[in-house]
């Protein structure tokens, strides 16, 4: 479900501004894995406000989807985007080797993406859970900041090697 983070952020934020809240308190029941029938219902305002603090975590995201998407193309159809000769590519000189070699490293980053989606929906669930009337603390607030700055400082190190 963390891959579904940016666009719920940016669909709810638009349904508070159109004046939809209750579309909203769906989505991130939804999201959150809440029980939107507990009685406990986020105000409009809260709704807005999760929803435009929750759009830096949901781009956030686009990192470890990103990986995943490196695996399809540079792992599972590496013949395809790489045309031969392999004499020099990982697991060459044949096609077969180095198409083997690229899926086994995309298989590896696969995972880790997977695992970084798992724990973002993690830390946007506990954040939310303050929009949900439980106790947030600082912890979550803490490693929202730190995975930040570090996927911040990921992207612009990726921008300048090219």
């Amino acid at each position: 479900m963390g891959a579904a983070l940016l666009p719920v952020s940016l669909a709810a934020v638009a349904a508070v501004a159109t004046g939809r809240p209750e579309a909203a308190r769906r989505w991130w029941g939804r999201l959150a894995g809440e029980d939107i029938a507990n009685g406990h219902r986020p105000s409009a305002v809260r709704l807005l406000v999760h929803g435009l603090l929750a759009i830096p975590l949901g781009l956030l995201t686009l990192i470890p989807i990103g990986l995943e998407l490196l695996f399809v193309l540079r792992g599972v159809f590496y013949p395809l985007v790489q045309p031969g000769p392999y004499t020099t590519a990982w697991g060459g000189p044949t096609t077969g080797g180095a198409w083997l070699a690229h899926f086994g490293v995309g298989l590896l980053t696969a995972a880790a993406g997977l695992g970084l989606l798992w724990l973002l929906d993690r830390l946007h669930s506990r954040l939310a859970g303050g929009m949900w009337g439980r106790l947030v603390g600082t912890l979550p607030v803490l490693a929202t900041v730190l995975s930040l700055l570090g996927g911040a400082v990921l992207v612009n190190a990726w921008i300048h090697q090219l």
